[in-house]
């Protein structure tokens, strides 16, 4: 029987490599340099989707004691005989999917370090739409902690001084400022969506994987429209999976399963734990960023703006919250 305490140092381990290998991959499956076509981003959220359905399938059937029967009847049940209630999850998949798209587009302008501070203003998106959705009270030092967080992303995001500007420098503004704009939209879509999720989990009593299979239909749908649309003359001339390679398929495992190994350690960890877990894989992010990668030059305003979001992050995770409430941000895998 493993013990509690490294239970929860186990837990550590898990969001950290979780959170910090998923971002760096991804950043560099999107600027590594082969021959040939570089994989669709479209592509890759309409494969992760497809296994995580396969997962979550999986997992609702080891609920049921491994019983296909029980399985199919469970998901009639709660998918087709409910259509109102399978309908709702159309509205946050239409959300992820957007914001999973958006975090392809993020990473392929933006190094690891400076997404992995700004993409922690989602804890203000969250906590604004859990106050305007849920009637959420947050603390006073809540509060504090979303003032820091907005200091903090703004000075990571601060321009470097410079006497002369050059052409490769305003090209390097404007790549930096749509992946900027990216994880601006992809936290103001995962706050709500994530809430929304929350409210719809509150409302009924089910199997948070079963929703998960309802959301990955939803996404899986929607991300087959959206890469027909953006990309149906690639997918057509080179297939969907054109410029797959290794890292490619990671990048997909890991946005796949990645929520899903969360979603199962979290109980494990606690707000200060978590917040443990975002520090060192931001400090990890910029190490990577700056001597493997190679894509991060950081200044002053980058490490003191980093400071003020990590300290944000571990001052809103402590102050106490209620028992009853859920974290919108590890429900949906």
């Amino acid at each position: 029987m493993v013990s509690a305490h490294r239970l929860k140092y186990m837990s550590l381990v898990v969001l950290v490599f979780q959170t910090t290998s998923l971002v760096l991959t991804m950043r560099y499956s999107r600027t590594l340099k082969e021959e040939g076509p570089r994989y669709l981003a479209s592509s890759a959220v309409v494969f992760a989707e497809v296994l995580k359905i396969v997962a979550c399938t999986l997992l609702v059937l080891m609920e049921n004691h491994y019983s296909v029967r029980a399985m199919s009847q469970v998901l009639k049940n709660e998918m087709v005989n409910k259509p109102k209630e399978t309908l709702k999850l159309a509205v946050p998949a239409g959300i992820y999917t957007l914001q999973n798209n958006l975090l392809y587009v993020a990473l392929s302008n933006l190094d690891a370090a400076t997404y992995q501070v700004t993409y922690q203003l989602k804890i203000l998106t969250t906590a604004l739409f859990s106050v305007s959705m849920l009637g959420r009270k947050l603390g006073f030092y809540q509060w504090i902690s979303l003032l820091l967080l907005m200091a903090g992303v703004a000075l990571v995001q601060w321009p470097t001084e410079s006497g002369r500007v050059s052409e490769q420098k305003v090209l390097s503004a404007g790549v930096q400022f749509v992946g900027l704009m990216a994880v601006l939209m992809a936290c103001l879509s995962s706050g709500f969506a994530g809430v929304y999720f929350e409210k719809i989990l509150k409302e009924t009593k089910q199997s948070v994987w079963v929703r998960n299979i309802q959301l990955g239909v939803f996404s899986f749908i929607f991300g087959s429209i959206g890469m027909i649309i953006y990309d149906g003359e690639r997918v057509k001339q080179s297939g969907m999976f054109q410029g797959y390679n290794t890292i490619t398929f990671i990048v997909v495992v890991l946005q796949a399963f990645g929520g899903l190994v969360v979603a199962v350690v979290i109980k494990y960890a606690d707000n200060i734990l978590k917040g443990f877990a975002t520090s060192l894989s931001i400090i990890v992010s910029t190490v990577i960023s700056y001597f493997l990668l190679k894509d991060l030059n950081p200044t002053s305003y980058f490490f003191l703006g980093a400071a003020l979001v990590i300290a944000a992050t571990f001052l809103y995770g402590c102050e106490r919250k209620p028992a009853s409430s859920v974290d919108s941000s590890t429900v949906k895998v």
